[in-house]
């Protein structure tokens, strides 16, 4: 047999082991997708899942939990979307900056409450909670809300919960789980956040 023939062989035993996962998923609902871990691409893999449910006509909301005292290029995109798109930048920034827990709280506890209003309205296909997982492990936002919310949620929509530390009783009701390993990051080597790469 020559290579060109077993490449093709064992091309048609994984055509057909895709094709039978693939007869089998008949269900059709929307998922909970939960991306968390020490290493980056969290949030763009929420921003890139964002662009792509734009881009089939979805209504999409997006509520950012900790990121906001600066301005970032996918909001700076985003925004371009009106009609499409609700979008609330509701954190403070990084709690080392503002050092104010109580403000922390009340900031976190402002941003779940325009969460909670997306995750109850059929109307939403998709939902982006970016750095969600920080607020829970801060526990400035309780799983107590949180875990109602997403069983209570409209069957077809899609939710997207970003951020490190993800806590196990989340990762348990999630469909997808994705968990970024850290490598080797620029900053450690002194290279400061980039326009277009963490900003």
């Amino acid at each position: 047999m020559t290579p060109e023939e077993r490449h093709r062989e064992r091309m048609q035993r994984k055509k057909e082991l895709v094709d039978r996962k693939i007869a089998r998923a008949v269900i059709e609902r929307g998922v909970l997708v939960v991306n968390t871990g020490n290493g980056k691409g969290k949030s763009s893999s929420g921003f890139g899942m964002l662009a792509r449910s734009l881009g089939h006509g979805f209504r999409c909301g997006v509520v950012q939990f900790i990121k906001g005292s600066f301005s970032t290029g996918e909001e700076a995109f985003f925004r371009r979307f009106d009609d499409e798109l609700d979008y609330h930048v509701m954190g403070e920034g990084f709690t080392w900056e503002t050092q104010d827990k109580a403000r922390d709280i009340a900031a976190a506890q402002a941003a779940w409450q325009v969460a909670a209003r997306m995750l109850a309205d059929p109307s939403y296909d998709f939902v982006l909670l970016d750095e969600l997982n920080i607020a829970l492990v801060k526990q400035y936002v309780t799983l107590e809300q949180l875990l109602p919310a997403l069983a209570e949620r409209p069957s077809a929509q899609h939710v997207v919960i970003t951020g490190r530390g993800a806590p196990q009783a989340l990762l348990d009701v999630a469909d997808t789980v994705t968990e970024m390993r850290m490598v080797k990051h620029a900053f450690e080597a002194g290279i400061k956040a980039q326009k277009g790469i963490e900003l």
